[in-house]
């Protein structure tokens, strides 16, 4: 996976976002839906580069080629979950049909004490995550995120609640796998997204879609330094108000000494590939990675980020 998705200019404003969260609090979700086709429409017909992207990957997933009308679908079930995020982040749960599978996975684990990563990706809506574990299940919940990547957007959704905002950890610097171990060893679940890699992260290639991609060893290397289990999570949108939220156990722990060794590491990371090519399979609309996952990149910082042995300092983000 290249390091396009970090120079994709701020499509949207904050404006724009208090706009459609404006119309849809005062005259409701109904109506705020109804924007959604000449906003999804105005996207396809002038993104060009996400619409690459977006022909791109449904090739792959749907195994035909894709027809305008696919394309379609895929802008607008992105616009509907970005409406959606500000009903969730304003607590309005009851307007929607969140779906848990294998949800006692995640209450055991919350109730053993123990830390563990929860490992997610741009493949449908973490935020649905965020605010199930926060505001409706109660879990000690904390969230890695990159708030320098378009941080208007940010500051406005973290001021629709407070409470779901003080659960970020910024991704800066060394601090970051301090922070991280903190949280976990206190029984927090640390919330990932595994599917971007960040510039001078470690990272390497899998199968995914037939062809290999970048993904990072980030989340592997934190649980192998904390011997803490590696529990999946997708939160895919169904259509209207219906979400699907599935938990699936990755690791009960990664091994210490596979801290190390990048061709141990680069395994758990496969095995997320596979996972997450399954679910993209079975709600290929939900793909909100926007850019060539494919292509390759001649970034000499991505590079270096791939060829970089594991035994180097350990004080990097995660």
């Amino acid at each position: 996976m290249s390091l396009a998705w970090v120079h994709l200019p701020e499509r949207g404003s904050a404006r724009a976002l208090e706009a459609i969260h404006w119309v849809g609090r005062v005259i409701g979700r109904p109506a705020g839906r109804l924007l959604l086709y000449p906003i999804a429409l105005y996207f396809l017909l002038t993104a060009q580069r996400p619409r690459r992207a977006s022909r791109a990957f449904l090739r792959r997933a749907l195994q035909r080629e894709p027809s305008v009308l696919d394309l379609f679908r895929h802008f607008h079930c992105f616009a509907a979950t970005i409406l959606d995020r500000t009903f969730l982040l304003h607590g309005q749960v009851e307007k929607f049909d969140i779906r848990i599978h294998n949800g006692q996975l995640i209450g055991d684990q919350v109730r053993s004490g123990d830390g563990c990563i929860l490992l997610g990706s741009h493949l449908g809506s973490f935020e649905a995550l965020r605010v199930l574990g926060i505001t409706e299940r109660h879990f000690p919940l904390k969230v890695l995120m990159n708030v320098d990547h378009n941080p208007a957007i940010t500051r406005f959704l973290n001021a629709l609640n407070p409470e779901i905002a003080a659960t970020i950890i910024p991704i800066r610097g060394p601090g970051t796998l301090i922070a991280v171990k903190e949280w976990l060893d206190q029984g927090y679940l640390i919330g990932t997204l595994g599917d971007r890699v960040v510039a001078e992260e470690r990272a390497t290639r899998c199968r995914f879609f037939g062809e290999e991609a970048g993904f990072p060893l980030g989340p592997f290397q934190v649980a192998a330094m904390v011997r803490c289990p590696v529990i999946l999570a997708f939160a895919l949108y169904r259509g209207g108000n219906r979400y699907d939220v599935h938990f699936e156990r990755l690791a009960d722990s990664i091994p210490a000494a596979d801290r190390r060794r990048p061709d141990a590491l680069g395994r758990w990371a496969q095995h997320y590939a596979d996972r997450l090519e399954a679910h993209a399979r079975s709600a290929p609309y939900n793909w909100f990675n926007f850019y060539d996952f494919w292509a390759d990149n001649k970034d000499d910082t991505q590079a270096s980020a791939l060829a970089r042995p594991l035994s180097a300092t350990t004080s990097r983000q995660p």
